[in-house]
C-alpha cells in the first residue's frame, strides 16, 4: 500500500448530491486531500462538479467516466489514478463490485450505505461482512456506512459508550427533516433507493430479537409526535435502518434499539397512491414493446435530488437518545446535530440531506488517509475510535450538542 500520509489521493465514485458535497469538503482540506478524482457513468456531471470546485477553491479535480458495475473497467481506472482510498458514493447495488475492484487493486474502501440487491428491496450487512477475511488477507481496510445515519449516529453511540455511559441499554435514533422544498412530491436522495427503503416492513431490536411492525404507509404503522430541538413537534415513524444491524452486534448491553424518521402526511399519501397504482414496483413490466421498471421510470419523472437545494428552507435534526447506567445510576443523554438547508446550499449548492451525508463521508475518508483509523478487514463505524471524528464534525460543518433528556416512552 502506498504511503497515504504523504500522498492523500482519493477517488470519489458517484456524481450526485452527496458526491458534490464530499468533493467540496475534500477540496476545503487540501493538506489531506492533495489529489481528487470524481468518476461516474455520466462524466458531464463529474465535470460540472469539478468546474464549480475550480471556481470556488482554485483546485483542479480530475474526472473520468466509469461503469461501477464493470469490475475490470473500474480496476483499470484505479490502477491508472492510483488512489490511496476509494470513496463509494454510487448506488448501494454497486457496493460489492466496487469492493471487488478495491480488492484487486489493493486500495482502501469507504462507503455511506450498505449493499442491497438490485432485484430485491432488502438491505443488510451480511454481503459486505463476508469480505472480512478477503480484506484482511489483502491488508486493506473497508469502512462501512460513513454518512449521517448510518455513520454519525454510530459514532454518537460509540462516543457515548466511551465517555458517558458504563452501559447503554436503550437507543433511539431520531431523524427529522423539517424543511420545505416547494415540490408536491420529491425525495431528498435517489428516489429509487428512498422509496424501496421506506416501503419495507419495519424492524426494531428488543430483548435479543428483531420485532416486525407494518411499513410506514400501512395501517398499524408505529408513530408518535416528538418535540425536536429547533424544529418542534413532528410526526415520527418507526422505520428499519441499517445501522441498527451493526449497533446491536457491536454495542454490548443494548436491550432495545429503534430508528425513527419524520414524514408528512402529504408525502405518505403520495407514496400510498404511487404504490397502489404500481409505480413503486421494482420488477420489469412490458410497455409498448419495451421492458421498463416502474420505479426507475418514476425516478425519471421526479425532481433530481441534487436540484432541490434552490429555495429549500428549514432544518434537519438528527441524533440519538440513549439511556443506560453510569456509576450505578440510570441516565439519559441526547446527542444531536441541527443543519440548515439554505446554509448547505450556500456552501455546496445542495440541500441539507446531501450535506449531512457528504460531510461525514469526507471525514471518514480523512480519518483513513491521516492514519487516525487503521486496520485491515471490514469495519462498521462504531468499531473505530470516535474522538477525532467527533472533533472533525464540529470543525467541518456538523456541530453537535449533548443534553440531558427524559427517556423515550416504552409504549411507542
Amino acid at each position: 500500500m502506498n504511503d497515504t500520509k504523504s500522498r492523500g489521493r482519493i477517488m470519489i465514485i458517484g456524481a450526485g448530491g452527496v458526491a458534490t458535497v464530499a468533493a467540496h469538503k475534500c477540496a476545503q482540506v487540501p493538506e489531506v486531500f492533495r489529489e481528487i478524482m470524481i468518476a461516474s457513468r455520466t462524466v458531464s456531471k463529474c465535470e460540472a462538479i469539478g468546474k464549480e470546485i475550480k471556481q470556488r477553491y482554485g483546485k483542479e479535480i480530475r474526472t473520468a467516466r466509469v461503469d461501477a458495475d464493470n469490475v475490470p473497467e473500474l480496476a483499470a481506472l484505479i490502477k491508472q489514478f492510483q488512489p490511496d482510498l476509494v470513496l463509494n458514493l454510487a448506488l448501494p447495488y454497486q457496493d460489492l463490485h466496487i469492493m471487488d475492484a478495491c480488492l484487486e487493486t489493493g486500495v482502501h474502501y469507504i462507503d455511506t450505505a450498505n449493499y442491497e440487491p438490485l432485484d430485491e428491496a432488502h438491505f443488510e450487512y451480511s454481503w459486505q461482512w463476508a469480505y472480512q477475511e478477503k480484506f484482511k488477507q489483502r491488508g486493506i481496510m473497508a469502512v462501512l456506512g460513513s454518512g449521517f445515519d448510518p455513520g454519525v449516529t454510530n459514532i454518537f453511540t460509540a462516543y457515548a459508550q466511551k465517555h458517558i455511559f458504563d452501559e447503554i441499554n436503550y437507543l433511539d435514533i431520531l431523524d427529522c427533516n423539517a424543511g420545505s422544498h416547494g415540490h408536491a412530491f420529491a425525495t431528498n436522495f435517489n428516489p429509487e433507493i428512498n422509496i424501496r427503503e421506506v416501503a419495507q416492513v419495519v424492524r426494531h431490536w428488543e430483548n435479543g430479537k428483531w420485532i416486525e411492525t407494518p411499513a410506514i404507509i400501512e395501517k398499524g404503522s408505529v408513530h408518535f409526535s416528538f418535540d425536536y430541538p429547533v424544529a418542534g413537534p413532528q410526526d415520527s415513524y418507526l422505520l428499519y435502518h441499517e445501522e441498527l444491524e451493526s449497533l446491536v452486534r457491536n454495542i454490548k448491553g443494548l436491550k432495545r434499539a429503534r430508528f425513527w424518521m419524520t414524514f408528512s402526511e402529504n408525502y405518505l399519501n403520495h407514496l400510498r397512491v404511487l404504490r397502489n397504482v404500481g409505480m413503486t414496483r421494482i420488477d420489469e413490466v412490458e410497455y409498448e414493446g419495451h421492458k421498463i421498471v416502474p420505479v426507475k421510470f418514476l425516478k425519471a419523472l421526479l425532481p433530481e435530488p441534487a436540484s432541490l437545494g434552490t429555495g429549500y428552507t428549514g432544518k434537519t435534526v438528527i441524533g440519538n437518545i440513549m439511556t443506560g447506567k453510569k456509576d450505578g445510576k440510570i441516565i439519559t443523554r441526547y446527542i444531536y446535530n441541527v443543519s440548515d438547508h439554505a446554509e448547505a446550499f450556500r456552501e455546496t449548492g445542495t440541500q441539507a440531506i446531501a450535506y449531512t451525508t457528504g460531510v461525514p463521508a469526507m471525514i471518514g475518508a480523512m480519518m483513513m488517509l491521516t492514519g487516525a483509523w487503521q486496520g485491515s478487514g471490514v469495519y462498521n463505524m462504531e468499531q473505530l475510535d470516535p474522538d477525532s471524528f467527533m472533533e472533525a464534525l464540529n470543525k467541518y460543518g456538523l456541530p453537535w450538542h449533548i443534553v440531558e433528556h427524559e427517556g423515550m416512552p416504552d409504549e411507542v
